[in-house]
């Protein structure tokens, strides 16, 4: 243990690889002022570590008192969303909610990814808040943050139990995933649809499936995704493509593929965003450079920074979705042209509130009108 601030210069704490995660890091905690770290130089051999060693996950309740979260961005085009779920499953070793799990007193490493907090009472307080008088209908995305339908969705049902409520208030949302579990619900989504009052974004991040085990260790595979694009699509449920994030020198050369394959799977929309890399996102991401692609580090590392103006990530407002510099107007023109060319350049069709209606609080009296 060692407490204060005068922790080893090194983030990486546990160097024993963990099985099926992205994350094989534990850095520090910018809110904490003691960590624990694995002492090696006192192993016996007999307590040596496995090579390789299983990180289970584990769940915790979240105790939370409302869901209804709002965003001020100007760079994001949602002001509400929902997130059933803090803390990720997928384990993206470039998610950019990562920093968010330290002020749950967690790394933003393998513990944003194996300890996951949950919100039973989601669809409860959902229900609670579509119903105020001061609510008027204005669309919600629906997984804002982490993936409203990573593996635990499957047991669970909470992003499911919320789509319930959103049918019943014909209240509109937008859903972003790269989990193919979201077909399981096109009963719902399918009625949501024709009354314009949902879309999907699924993100698509490579079309090779070694690439994305390794850097999306429990996603679904990009097959898997084309396959939901083309039964939602089927189902009439309006789809973008999120080509997400691009990685200069490592997935930027495939985009005019991911969105040919999304066309092709039925996409009608699609965007794009340049990684980002804020706090501890970038140790988590290097590592996973060093550990996967060496040969690459170096220049993937040279090309981010080419795009964030020397550095590795840039945090303001109209660039950090898009980056800057010769390199990043050459996958931003490179979008528009393959985009424009296969008819994914225009809009999806416009949401509409103008339905919406108060859920039912069992129980209480309702609105007259």
């Amino acid at each position: 243990m060692f407490a204060g601030r005068d922790f080893p210069s090194d983030d990486t704490v546990n160097r024993r690889p963990a099985v099926g995660r992205a994350a094989q890091l534990a850095p520090a905690n910018r809110f904490e002022s003691t960590r624990l770290v694995d002492d090696f130089e006192h192993f016996d051999e007999a307590d040596e570590p496995s090579s390789d060693r299983k990180s289970p996950t584990e769940f915790f309740s979240d105790d939370a008192k409302s869901i209804l979260r709002e965003n001020s961005s100007p760079d994001i085009p949602f002001r509400y969303s929902i997130n059933p779920y803090r803390g990720c499953e997928h384990g993206c070793a470039y998610c950019y909610a990562r920093p968010g799990h330290e002020t749950l007193g967690f790394n933003a490493g393998i513990d944003f990814e194996t300890k996951i907090l949950v919100k039973h009472n989601a669809a409860e307080l959902l229900r609670r808040e579509l119903a105020r008088p001061s609510w008027s209908g204005e669309w919600i995305a629906l997984s804002g943050v982490t993936d409203c339908y990573q593996p635990v969705e499957r047991r669970l049902r909470l992003t499911r139990a919320c789509l319930e409520v959103l049918s019943e208030a014909r209240q509109p949302c937008g859903i972003v995933t790269k989990n193919a579990l979201v077909t399981r619900d096109l009963d719902l989504l399918a009625p949501m649809a024709a009354a314009r009052t949902v879309h999907v974004a699924v993100s698509v991040t490579t079309l090779d499936p070694q690439l994305a085990r390794s850097m999306e260790p429990r996603t679904s595979s990009p097959a898997a995704r084309l396959s939901a694009i083309a039964e939602l699509t089927a189902a009439g449920v309006p789809v973008r493509v999120m080509a997400a994030p691009i990685v200069p020198g490592l997935n930027d050369q495939e985009l005019p593929a991911i969105l040919k394959a999304a066309r092709s799977a039925g996409a009608a929309a699609a965007s794009y965003t340049l990684l980002r890399l804020p706090l501890t996102v970038r140790p988590v991401f290097e590592d996973w450079l060093a550990r996967n692609v060496p040969l690459k580090k170096d220049r993937i590392e040279a090309l981010i920074r080419d795009t964030r103006s020397g550095r590795m990530s840039d945090s303001k407002f109209g660039r950090r979705m898009r980056g800057e510099g010769e390199y990043a107007e050459q996958i931003h023109q490179t979008f528009d042209v393959f985009s424009r060319k296969l008819g994914l350049d225009g809009p999806l069709p416009t949401l509409d509130g103008s339905n919406f209606r108060p859920p039912r609080i069992a129980g209480e009296q309702q609105r007259l009108f």
